[in-house]
């Protein structure tokens, strides 16, 4: 609280003449208080004189040479990612017809009609969408899968190849792994990964083109899963179908992904070798390249740039390489819905695939997911992704 300040009563006026009187006292003056605005509060004051202690010296020195270690990179790195985005993509940078879209269950479960097929098949004519991932699990934790969850796939199958010929419906297979908690499926068990190998053939049976994992989270590294793909990869071949899998992202920088883990004991990204593992192992592998927390439209198509010149340089020409799209609206920590545009998504993966491999032919997009599009998203594909 400041000070208040009262004036004292004046002295009386010794030494002028007798005769002369004594003025008449006038009113004394009011007292006039401080401005609220111009009062600092004790505890800001206590506050600021510790703060300039000379103890405080060194403490003060680190915190701020450990705020610059921290924001710096963050800065280069934004600055580095705004840069990417800069500039016009090469010309042909456009669809190669391998494009895929990620579908929900509704399409296996008996809530499709035919009606619903010949809309489908409306929309994406002339397009470049050559695979089509129908949700078909998930698996069970023991990596088993219930015939109950894919009653109409052979319809399904039947009525993609009668409306759209030449278009392949994979079944998306997935579940939680137990990579960061008690409960998931567990790739270390010989057991569990015999039994994923023995729903690979079930689906397979019941009329799929190919087959698309999407297990998570899977930390970089992890060699059950490259073991897996082996195994996967044999039947496969042998079926004369796909095998393709949903990747994480690649680590954007030198140990970002080590960091991260050891802080939120969440690791988010690949190894740009391990994501090479896996392309080797793959007919096709989609980039989920999406969820990045970039705030900004001109970051996250950056961003984008980078993830597809890294994925190029690591993928084989004979994989398919398809970079995610989001086709889906969120706004929260991991998403924001006005920074993650299909258009950002498709102006970056165009500018990376200009800088790295322009003529790379088996390369495409993959649109997330078919039941969150809005009519804008379908809008943007087509006017920035085909010719």
């Amino acid at each position: 609280m400041g000070t208040r300040h009262t004036d004292s009563e004046g002295e009386s006026r010794v030494g002028l003449p007798a005769a002369e009187p004594e003025p008449a006292p006038g009113p004394e003056p009011r007292e006039t208080p401080e401005e609220p605005s111009t009062r600092t509060p004790a505890w800001a004051r206590r506050t600021a004189r510790a703060w300039r202690h000379r103890r405080l010296r060194l403490p003060k020195r680190i915190a701020l040479a450990l705020a610059l270690v921290l924001l710096l990179p963050l800065l280069a790195a934004g600055v580095a990612l705004r840069v990417n985005y800069a500039g016009d993509p090469a010309a042909g940078t456009q669809t190669r017809n391998r494009d895929a879209l990620w579908m929900g269950h509704a399409w296996v479960d008996g809530r499709k009609r035919d009606a619903d097929v010949k809309a489908l098949a409306k929309r994406l004519r002339g397009t470049g969408i050559r695979d089509l991932y129908v949700h078909a699990g998930p698996l069970e934790h023991d990596g088993t899968l219930p015939g109950s969850a894919h009653p109409r796939a052979r319809w399904l199958v039947d009525a993609v190849h009668r409306e759209l010929p030449g278009v392949r419906v994979q079944a998306w297979l997935g579940d939680k792994l137990a990579s960061e908690g008690p409960a998931g499926l567990r790739l270390e068990r010989a057991a569990t990964r015999t039994a994923v190998v023995g729903s690979t053939r079930q689906i397979l049976a019941a009329g799929f083109d190919g087959v698309h994992f999407d297990l998570e989270p899977l930390h970089s590294g992890d060699r059950d899963y490259l073991s897996l793909l082996d195994d996967l990869r044999g039947v496969t071949r042998s079926a004369h179908v796909q095998l393709s899998v949903a990747a994480h992202q690649i680590d954007p920088l030198p140990a970002a992904n080590a960091i991260r883990g050891a802080l939120s004991g969440h690791p988010k990204w690949w190894s740009q070798s391990y994501f090479g593992q896996v392309a080797r192992r793959v007919d096709q592998i989609a980039v989920m390249s999406y969820d990045t927390a970039m705030p900004l439209e001109s970051l996250y198509g950056g961003y984008v740039a980078q993830q597809t010149s890294l994925a190029l340089e690591v993928t084989p020409e004979s994989t398919d390489l398809l970079m995610g799209l989001p086709f889906y609206y969120e706004d929260n920590l991991s998403h924001h819905g006005s920074a993650e545009t299909v258009a950002a998504a498709v102006r970056g993966t165009r500018l990376g695939l200009s800088r790295t491999d322009r003529d790379r032919e088996n390369f495409g997009v993959a649109l997330y997911v078919d039941f969150a599009a809005r009519e804008s998203d379908w809008t943007a594909y087509r006017k920035g992704w085909l010719p």
